[in-house]
């Protein structure tokens, strides 16, 4: 099977079902938005994987199942209004990234000031990809009539759940936590 199929050099493109749309469609910024997050997920378990630390398999763990789910929202993104969603996005997915975010967060010390996205390179992948998330939420919003409400909980969230992760493996790796100089 080939991987290219020339349907898309005109600048179109179709969503689940079928439907053609224009590359860049709202959906289509959308859920490319959730796969450029996702490869850059992949980056920091990529980096992750390499290092050998107590906490390492929950961490990745987290991570893949993240991965998959949001593979999944960018398939529930990709799928017109009207038509059924082959996988559905449901809130125990959201407090998976709600419980995760508060066992780790007890760990952490309190944040007196903004930081800035910096140490391990895992955690500065993570930082890229909570900023990519922010972006595919905004253009999810864009979606009129949006059907599933979780999906946008969840984009949020896992927004949150990033920033968390990313202090997290700073604190476990000794990576710095920079914070915002007021002082320029």
């Amino acid at each position: 099977m080939r991987i290219y199929t020339r349907s898309g050099d005109k600048g179109q493109t179709s969503l689940i079902y079928g439907k053609r749309v224009k590359k860049n469609d709202i959906r289509v910024e959308a859920y490319g938005t959730c796969d450029e997050a996702n490869s850059t997920i992949g980056v920091a378990r990529s980096h992750l994987l390499q290092e050998d630390w107590e906490s390492k398999t929950s961490v990745i763990d987290a991570l893949h199942k993240v991965q998959t789910v949001l593979f999944h929202v960018g398939a529930e993104l990709a799928t017109p209004n009207g038509k059924e969603v082959m996988w559905k996005l449901k809130k125990e997915h959201i407090d998976f990234l709600e419980q995760q975010i508060d066992e780790w967060d007890q760990s952490l010390p309190e944040l007196k000031n903004f930081i800035l996205p910096s140490g391990h390179p895992a955690a500065a992948s993570l930082h890229v990809s909570r900023t990519i998330v922010r972006r595919a939420e905004r253009m999810a919003v864009a979606i009129e009539d949006f059907e599933n409400e979780f999906v946008l909980q969840y984009l949020n969230r896992l927004s949150d759940f990033l920033f968390v992760a990313a202090r997290y493996v700073n604190k476990e790796l000794d990576g710095e936590e920079l914070p915002l100089n007021t002082d320029v």
